[in-house]
């Protein structure tokens, strides 16, 4: 699973590791922290849950309306289902900081539905998601998935976009008893 990074000039072991650039498009701080992706651990399952309240609370608020966040929030699994989740074969892999955090996290299903990915606000717009998209394509390909599908918020879909998905349709919905909406996306290999 550990492949050529850039960041460290060769290979990271079982883990890879990046560092986020600045982007010379727009003047920001430098950010300096080190990330690495590694496979979920039973004790990342609490983690996981805080990491998806801190995302839909602080960064939902930027395209939904508070009662949307609210609902989206509450409609949001608890830790055991993450363990759940894993033991029937999904594959969930964790983005730690450089103090060993979990600040970012996807969950790819057997048959290629993407049905999570957060990244905690603090750490939000540092190239996560892509990064972790990419981890779980690489995971998807030795193990004959030939599709990834998901649906998007309004927030992930630039994420999902960039990383070669295509939008199928826009899908109005409901969460409990609240109209949203997000987008139907797929990945073919």
């Amino acid at each position: 699973m550990a492949r050529q990074c850039a960041a460290h000039g060769g290979r990271c072991g079982d883990e890879v590791r990046h560092r986020p650039s600045a982007q010379a498009s727009r003047p920001r701080r430098l950010n300096l922290l080190a990330y690495s992706i590694r496979p979920f651990r039973e004790s990342d399952a609490t983690d996981l849950v805080d990491v998806t309240e801190a995302s839909i609370e602080g960064v939902g608020r930027e395209s939904y309306s508070v009662e949307q966040v609210d609902a989206w929030k509450a409609s949001q699994p608890a830790a055991e289902d993450y363990l759940t989740k894993a033991t029937l074969g999904s594959a969930i892999f964790v983005a730690e900081d450089g103090d060993d955090r979990c600040v970012a996290y996807v969950v790819l299903e057997r048959d290629g539905h993407l049905d999570r990915l957060y990244t905690h606000p603090d750490h939000a717009r540092h190239g996560l998601a892509g990064q972790l998209l990419a981890v779980a394509e690489q995971y998807a390909k030795p193990h004959r998935i030939e599709r990834l599908f998901t649906e998007a918020s309004d927030l992930a879909r630039p994420a999902f976009e960039q990383a070669g998905y295509k939008m199928i349709a826009r899908r109005n919905i409901e969460v409990g008893g609240v109209a949203m909406h997000n987008w139907a996306m797929e990945k073919r290999f």
